[in-house]
């Protein structure tokens, strides 16, 4: 059963990888005024031509950069850029992918993490420690591969209409040494530069606070814009959404309780800027 599982998620991934290859064939063949070339498509997008020939075979990776840069050529709406969600979405365990579907369409996003940066934020050798860490006999094609998913994740903040996100962490987060002191200090400047967003508010749970409800666990509960919230729980190897009213109800108290418990936005800044400065 195991197998099969796999082996569905594979042709789902292949199945949208080539849609997104006939999509780009045709919008490539059917360019006003004239027809584009993958020579001249490549040249119009900053790319090689391999790379378009690539693409449009279904051989090696999509480069993160490029659906956004066919669309903006191709004047195709953010078409390519859904579709490259779409793939790194069913690339995605089967037992993420509700998750992953929640996080894409939600209003709210609200985070509580007592170990680590939480995957929105994450800058990309921050995250590459983390991937290492967490499986030290990966290849480096599967450290790359799910290096892009998680930085895919975080082009819902640059939407036109990004969700609001509130980041709630344990002061833990900013001591541990999970990776280089050069690694954190960056991880730590770009925490305060999307501290410094609208749409984001990242605030930090003293060390001396009570204990809770999410001691334990990281946690996200995401609010979809009919205002229904689901909670997303993740344990080693295990993921799970919890939708009961009850819970769901809960579950903001107690986040509720954090966000009052944390220092504020503004003075969380400044501790964030003091551990970076001491990493110097």
């Amino acid at each position: 059963m195991g197998n099969d599982g796999l082996d569905a998620g594979q042709d789902e991934v292949r199945d949208a990888r080539r849609q997104f290859a006939e999509e780009l064939k045709s919008a490539r063949e059917l360019y006003d005024p004239r027809p584009l070339s993958q020579e001249a498509l490549a040249r119009l997008v900053g790319t090689s031509k391999s790379t378009i020939s690539r693409v449009e075979t279904c051989h090696g990776r999509i480069p993160p950069e490029l659906p956004a840069m066919l669309d903006e050529v191709l004047g195709t709406d953010g078409k390519f850029k859904r579709l490259y969600e779409e793939i790194v979405a069913r690339s995605f365990p089967s037992l993420y992918r509700q998750r992953m579907a929640l996080e894409r369409s939600a209003a709210v996003i609200r985070d509580w993490s007592p170990t680590i940066i939480p995957g929105l934020l994450q800058t990309a050798d921050y995250a590459r420690s983390i991937f290492k860490g967490n499986a030290p006999r990966a290849g480096e094609d599967e450290v790359s591969t799910l290096l892009t998913n998680r930085l895919t994740r975080q082009a819902i903040l640059d939407r036109d209409a990004p969700p609001d996100v509130r980041v709630v962490m344990c002061q833990s987060v900013l001591l541990r040494q999970l990776c280089s002191p050069e690694v954190m200090r960056r991880q730590l400047k770009a925490l305060l530069e999307a501290g410094e967003r609208s749409t984001v508010r990242v605030q930090i749970l003293p060390l001396d606070a009570p204990a809770h409800l999410f001691s334990d666990w990281p946690v996200s509960l995401i609010t979809t814009p009919t205002h229904q919230t689901s909670v997303c729980v993740e344990n080693f190897k295990t993921a799970g959404i919890i939708e009961e009213p009850d819970h769901v109800r809960a579950a903001l108290r107690t986040y509720d309780e954090l966000t009052s418990e944390a220092l504020s936005a503004r003075e969380s800044a400044r501790l964030i800027a003091s551990q970076m400065e001491s990493l110097s």
